[in-house]
């Protein structure tokens, strides 16, 4: 018989622990129509495969960290119908790490979409094929419309997250376990419970979630390698990821990474990177799509105020905007580093000429500052 364990790798070979670049960078959402734009402005992407290779190909070649899809199972409604064609996050990651060979791929799985024991053995397939490059992106359940395709009620948020920790403690235990064992949980039963191969990853792939509530920093500190927080500014950005890091050391011991969202769009000059985000956000911009996500987001995350952050709803999906040339991009991203972020994924209207863009026009900036170098990854 095969030594299970033979093949295995350190989880610090995953290429967001390898990587010494202060700021690590992955790229956010390109899996679904529109990206993260909620706009009918020219030159979105469109979700077809071929876009989505070739965009995980431009950010290998640019030394990029990760690649980090958007779970989604159905439009948002309104003018462009936001994000109506997506491609299925766990057999997507396993066609993009087939088609790359150095940078992170990602999924996003929502917790009551599938069981643990099929997750462990998708999972542990995924980081096969990526040779221990996979990870894993963990949502407990938000969108009612999409969640109730699954199930007839979404439970309550905080339940969510009872739910979501078991679900990663079954998941955990088939990565690691020698032979069968009985599982029986309050949510989850799996007599004589096992899964082969494991993980190339020893102790199983990466693992992520974007908790901004207490009950979700408190899942991603028990759970997760690292946390999406919200970034209605740099300096709230920065203060709730010191307050992240300080619950999960004190909480579990570890030391838990963060990273938070940005959208980029970039010009020549300031002003001219301006009048795009206007066209964007304002001229071309799905007002009635916004609503439907804002209403969306509002019952599911923690203080930020969601609504103030409307027109970066529109542009980027409520992340943080770096609008302007590749200085201002470059010095944003410079202090979210400085303000203790670990890294951002970010999304641009145009994925492969927004990523032109970074590594010939803002990389140079963030090099020079010493947060970023062409060899660190």
């Amino acid at each position: 018989m095969i030594d299970p364990y033979a093949e295995q790798i350190p989880r610090t070979d995953n290429p967001l622990f390898r990587s010494s670049n202060k700021l690590k960078i992955g790229v956010f959402g390109a899996n679904c129509s529109g990206g993260t734009t909620m706009s009918t402005y020219p030159g979105l992407v469109e979700a077809r495969w071929a876009e989505s290779v070739a965009i995980a190909r431009a950010a290998e070649a640019a030394g990029l960290e990760a690649m980090v899809p958007i779970g989604r199972w159905r439009g948002m409604g309104g003018q462009t119908n936001f994000q109506y064609r997506s491609f299925e996050t766990l057999t997507w990651a396993a066609g993009i790490a087939a088609a790359t060979e150095r940078i992170g791929v990602f999924a996003t799985v929502h917790v009551p979409t599938i069981h643990p024991v099929r997750l462990a053995k998708t999972c542990a397939t995924i980081d096969h094929i990526s040779g221990g490059r996979f990870g894993l992106n963990v949502v407990a359940g938000w969108n009612e419309k999409e969640i109730g395709m699954f199930a007839d009620n979404q439970l309550p948020h905080d339940e969510r997250y009872d739910v979501a920790s078991e679900w990663m403690e079954l998941t955990s235990k088939l990565w690691t376990a020698d032979g069968e064992f009985d599982f029986a949980g309050t949510y989850f039963r799996a007599p004589g419970a096992v899964s082969d191969p494991k993980p190339i990853q020893r102790g199983g792939p990466l693992v992520m979630s974007a908790g901004n509530s207490p009950r979700g920093i408190q899942f991603a500190s028990q759970w997760c390698d690292l946390n999406f927080v919200a970034a209605p500014s740099i300096e709230e950005a920065g203060a709730t990821a010191r307050s992240v890091k300080d619950q999960a050391l004190a909480q579990f011991g570890k030391e838990l990474s963060v990273f938070s969202q940005a959208y980029i769009i970039c010009r020549d000059t300031d002003s001219e990177a301006r009048d795009v985000y206007a066209a964007i956000a304002e001229t071309h911009g799905d007002q009635e799509g916004a609503d439907n996500l804002l209403n969306a987001f509002v019952p599911n995350s923690g203080s930020a105020d969601w609504n103030a952050m409307r027109p970066a709803i529109i542009a980027g999906w409520g992340s943080y905007p770096l609008v302007g040339s590749p200085a201002t991009v470059a010095d944003g991203l410079i202090a979210l580093s400085e303000h203790g972020l670990d890294g951002m994924v970010v999304s641009w209207p145009d994925y492969l000429t927004g990523i032109d863009q970074f590594d010939k026009l803002v990389m140079p900036y963030l090099e020079k500052a010493g947060v970023r170098s062409r060899d660190g990854s």
